[in-house]
């Protein structure tokens, strides 16, 4: 990745931190999986069926509470083309800001309350919508 990407997940993870935002993931296929599997063991093929239609929903909901994630670990953590995509969207708002190196970035947009607020509100669109992650915010 080009050293501006890494710079721009870089400043939208400092926001992220500095505002404690948190974020999970849903994922009830994994939740559906499993009670598919319990229900096959016990009840064979008419037994997955009803466990899916009953308790698929209740399970992948249940395997994926309360497992909130840092923004910021999650950001690091994408692949090269959704961090791309984040980094378009980010720099749709940062125009022709102009940075030498990563501190100045950091200092620009930190020290622009408006524009902080506007990349911390893509930042939470970008988590919602393109991943599918259920959003909580700190205390800061």
């Amino acid at each position: 990745m080009s050293r501006q990407i890494d710079d721009v997940m870089v400043l939208c993870c400092k926001i992220s931190e500095s505002r404690q935002i948190k974020a999970a993931v849903q994922n009830s296929a994994k939740g559906a999986a499993a009670a598919g599997f319990v229900g096959g063991l016990l009840g064979g093929p008419p037994g997955i069926f009803i466990t899916l239609i009953v308790l698929g929903g209740a399970t992948g909901w249940w395997m994926t509470s309360d497992k909130f994630h840092p923004l910021h670990q999650i950001i690091m953590e994408m692949p090269p083309q959704q961090k791309r995509k984040l980094y378009s969207e980010v720099m749709a708002l940062l125009g022709n800001l102009d940075w030498v190196d990563l501190a100045q970035l950091i200092f620009l947009v930190m020290g622009n309350s408006s524009l902080q607020m506007q990349v911390l509100t893509t930042l939470i669109s970008f988590a919602t919508k393109e991943l599918g992650a259920k959003v909580e915010y700190g205390q800061k």
